[in-house]
């Protein structure tokens, strides 16, 4: 997910800092799947209790689930303690260090070196490694904009897939093919955005890039991934709509695409969501024969109370209808948190807090202590249907 992007492109509903006092009177019966044997209570009274401390990564696994984790580079490089707990939670990291921007410099060099260590550390692990992305609109090097035109755009995005799936060919349980090309605002009958890739090779870049990404690595899980498809608002559902427009037209040309990954950057205590609009559109990714991964999970807490204890009560509560309503679906097969520790967070960043205070988007605080949001992981994972 991106910066800006995401403010823009996204429609926020949260409960404001001067209604704490009136929290208690919320519920979430919307937001719970039937089959949950969990009460519509407040999250303020929510029992949130699990049974041992057994890793979530092992919690997944008993159900045939991934549970993993985006951790950068240099964090794991310069936080011993990090790597620890992430070797301890997760089986599945996700190289999102493999941006353009990242690892190409120039248009005739690229530059791996992160990427290695990453790699290297996950091997050492006996961790499953996720590439994150080939294809995307954002994240471009600054030499991109003078350089890439009609004649050479289709040569320098061959030349990058072809050398980076090579570079990784074999290592990869899955990789981000193209990344967010779809938005219905943009007015096109398709759906699809309008970016420098769209704008010189034609709709058709998404099937070329997943084409040949099946040729140089074809034991690699091949996605589709985007964001803003979670909640019950008329711009997620033209949304879903788009995305199962656009995976019907490549499925029905052959086209390789295995999955389809759901971003899952979520609104703590929004009342938009509906567990069974959600569950439709997953049930008919599915009927496609296609995955459905859940690929940067996390939870805004921007505009929740000051009181942490309360805070940290909606973030879980978000967290378990969520996941308890999309576990249900068997295609689903993996679940990634974007980041595992509040000390290392995007959301620090771009969804600031108005009153200073830091944020509590993930499973574990700044301490890397486990928190009510683990608690509730965990419990939808020990919920969920065996696959």
């Amino acid at each position: 997910m991106t910066n800006n992007g995401l403010l823009n492109r996204r429609s926020f509903l949260y409960l404001g800092l001067g209604t704490a006092a009136s929290v208690g009177a919320l519920t979430m019966s919307k937001a719970i799947h039937p089959h949950q044997q969990i009460q519509a209570v407040t999250p303020l009274r929510r029992d949130f209790s699990v049974v041992g401390q057994t890793p979530l990564k092992q919690r997944a696994a008993s159900k045939g689930l991934i549970y993993g984790a985006d951790c950068g580079t240099l964090n794991l490089q310069s936080d011993p303690e990090l790597a620890k707990v992430v070797a301890r939670e997760c089986a599945m990291l996700v190289a999102g260090f493999l941006k353009w921007n990242l690892i190409r410099p120039s248009a005739d060099s690229f530059n791996f070196k992160r990427g290695d260590w990453f790699a290297k550390f996950a091997r050492q692990q006996g961790m499953l490694l996720r590439g994150h992305t080939l294809v995307w609109h954002e994240s471009l090097p600054s030499w991109f904009k003078e350089t890439v035109n009609h004649q050479n755009a289709q040569q320098l995005l061959t030349q990058h897939i072809q050398k980076v799936l090579r570079h990784y060919a074999g290592q990869m349980h899955s990789w981000d093919v193209v990344n967010e090309a779809i938005d219905p605002k943009d007015g096109r009958s398709d759906g699809l955005r309008n970016t420098p890739w769209l704008k010189y090779l034609g709709k058709d870049y998404i099937e070329y890039a997943f084409r040949l990404a099946a040729e140089v690595d074809p034991k690699a899980l091949l996605v589709y991934n985007d964001f803003g498809i979670e909640y019950d608002t008329p711009q997620h559902e033209a949304k879903r709509n788009a995305v199962l427009k656009l995976l019907e037209r490549l499925k029905s040309r052959g086209v390789p695409i295995h999955a389809l990954g759901i971003q899952s950057h979520l609104e703590a205590n929004g009342n938009k969501f509906n567990p069974k609009k959600l569950q439709t559109f997953l049930s008919r990714v599915a009927d496609m024969g296609l995955k459905i991964m859940i690929t940067e999970l996390d939870v805004i807490d921007k505009k929740l109370p000051l009181d942490t204890r309360a805070r940290d009560r909606f973030v879980a509560a978000t967290y378990e209808d969520y996941l308890g309503a999309v576990l249900q679906e068997p295609a689903v097969i993996t679940v990634i948190s974007w980041g595992i520790s509040d000390r290392y967070t995007w959301l620090s960043e771009f969804f600031r807090r108005a009153d200073g205070a830091a944020v509590r988007p993930l499973p574990l605080d700044a301490n890397l202590k486990p928190k009510l949001a683990w608690n509730a992981i965990a419990r939808a994972f020990d919920r969920a249907p065996r696959r």
